[in-house]
C-alpha cells in the first residue's frame, strides 16, 4: 500500500462502514479537497458551515417545477455532501476534532432536508391548492430525524467494536450528560443539550443494545475480547446494506429520480412508508444480534 493510499484510508472512519457510493465517489473527491485544505488554516467546522448554507439553498431549486432549476438543486446537494465528507476527512488528517464539530456535522444534513421538505410541501400546495402537504412534510421530517439518529448510532457502535480509537465518538448517555454539565453556558452548551436529547432517544430505542453493552462491560470492562468484537462486526455488517438505505445515498437516489420526473409527492410516501419499514426491520434485527451477545 502506497503512502497516499495509507493517508486516504486514515481519512476515513472505517472502510467497513462506508457504502459503495461513498467509497467510489464522495470519499475520493472529499479526500482530494481535504488534502488541498490541509495546512491552509481552514478548519473542519468552517467547511461544515459552508456545507450547511449550500445544502439549505437546495430547497429553493427544488421548489420550482423546472428541470434546469431541479438539476442545479441536485448538483448543489451533491456538492454539499462532498463538503460533508471533506470536514470529517480534514479533521482526521489534521487531528482537529471536537465534540461540537461532530454535533454540528450531524445537524447539517437535518437542515438540508428540512429545507427540501418545506420546498416540496410549498410546491405541492401550489400545484394542488391545499396545504395538507405540510403535514406530510412534518411527518417526513420527524421520520428522517429518527432514522438518521438510529443509523448514526448503529454505525458508531460498529466503529466502537473495531477499536477504541475508531469508536471514540461512541458515548454513553452518562458520559454525554457529564460533558454537558461541565460546559460553560453558551452556544456550545446549547448544541450539547440538543445532543443529549439525541443520545437519550438512541438509548431508549435500543434496550437490547444497552443490555449487551452492560453485560460486556461488567464481564470485560473496556477490554472486550477481539473474538467478540469480530463476531459482532460480522453480524452487524450483514445489516449494513439494509441500513444504508436510510443514509444520504439511500434516500437521495429516490429523491433525485422523483425530482427529475416532477412527482415529488412520491418522495414523502417513500420517506414515511418505505424507509420507516426499513428502519423497523433493521432495529428488530439489530436488537436480536445484541441479545445473542448477552446470554
Amino acid at each position: 500500500m502506497s503512502d497516499l493510499d495509507k493517508e486516504y484510508e486514515a481519512s476515513l472512519k472505517s472502510l467497513e462502514t462506508e457504502n459503495k457510493i461513498d467509497r467510489i465517489f464522495y470519499r475520493p473527491i472529499g479526500f482530494v479537497i481535504a488534502r488541498m485544505l490541509k495546512g491552509t488554516g481552514i478548519t473542519p467546522n468552517m467547511v461544515t458551515v459552508v456545507s450547511i448554507f449550500i445544502g439549505a439553498a437546495v430547497g429553493f431549486f427544488f421548489y420550482h417545477d423546472d428541470l434546469s432549476y431541479n438539476i442545479c438543486g441536485i448538483l448543489l446537494l451533491i456538492f454539499a455532501n462532498i463538503l460533508d465528507c471533506v470536514d470529517g476527512q480534514l479533521a482526521r488528517l489534521t487531528g482537529i476534532k471536537s465534540a461540537i464539530g461532530r454535533i454540528l456535522d450531524g445537524f447539517a444534513g437535518d437542515i438540508w432536508f428540512a429545507s427540501i421538505y418545506v420546498a416540496f410541501a410549498l410546491r405541492l400546495s401550489h400545484d394542488y391548492g391545499t396545504y395538507w402537504f405540510f403535514a406530510l412534510a412534518v411527518i417526513s421530517g420527524f421520520s428522517h430525524l429518527f432514522q438518521a439518529n438510529i443509523t448514526d448510532y448503529y454505525k458508531t457502535l460498529h466503529l466502537y467494536f473495531i477499536s477504541k480509537d475508531k469508536g471514540a465518538e461512541f458515548q454513553s448517555l452518562e458520559q454525554v450528560r457529564a460533558c454537558h454539565k461541565e460546559m460553560k453556558y453558551g452556544i456550545n452548551k446549547f448544541f450539547y443539550f440538543l445532543y443529549r436529547g439525541y443520545t437519550l432517544l438512541q438509548v431508549k430505542a435500543t434496550p437490547a443494545l444497552q443490555r449487551m453493552l452492560s453485560c460486556l462491560h461488567k464481564k470485560y470492562g473496556d477490554d472486550i475480547p477481539n473474538d467478540i468484537r469480530i463476531d459482532f462486526r460480522r453480524q452487524s455488517k450483514r445489516l449494513m446494506r439494509l441500513i444504508d438505505l436510510l443514509t444520504f445515498n439511500g434516500r437521495t437516489i429516490v429523491m433525485f429520480i422523483v425530482v427529475l420526473i416532477g412527482e415529488v409527492w412520491i418522495y414523502f410516501l417513500y420517506e414515511i412508508v418505505v424507509l420507516n419499514i426499513v428502519l423497523f426491520v433493521s432495529m428488530i434485527r439489530h436488537e436480536r444480534i445484541c441479545t445473542s451477545f448477552c446470554k
